[in-house]
């Protein structure tokens, strides 16, 4: 029997992510048909976006920084939009500094 790693209290309400809806906002916000249209606009293959759609694939800042640009809606809301109500973020606890 596997058990989940307990979050900080509060973290698991605040971050349900639910890319789905994301991404059908953006269709309503950029006036799109299907996934294939976003696709393009993003410039992703359509196999990404259905990934995104569905769980498999994450959705990274780079994907955020993509949609805030074609859509011009804030990193923000778009998070907010995907389940992410967090209000701060910290870096991984393995991170390595770079010094200059």
């Amino acid at each position: 029997m596997t058990t989940a790693a307990a979050a900080p209290a509060g973290q698991a309400e605040e971050f349900n992510p639910d890319p789905g809806a994301l991404l059908d906002h953006l269709h309503e916000h950029l006036n799109l048909k299907n996934d294939a249209a976003l696709a393009r606009l993003l410039e992703v293959q359509p196999p990404v976006v259905s990934k995104l759609r569905h769980g498999r694939l994450p959705v990274g800042p780079t994907m955020l920084i993509k949609m805030h640009e074609v859509s011009d809606i804030e990193i923000r809301e778009l998070r907010r939009l995907m389940g992410d109500r967090r209000k701060h973020f910290r870096m991984p606890e393995k991170a390595e500094t770079v010094e200059a």
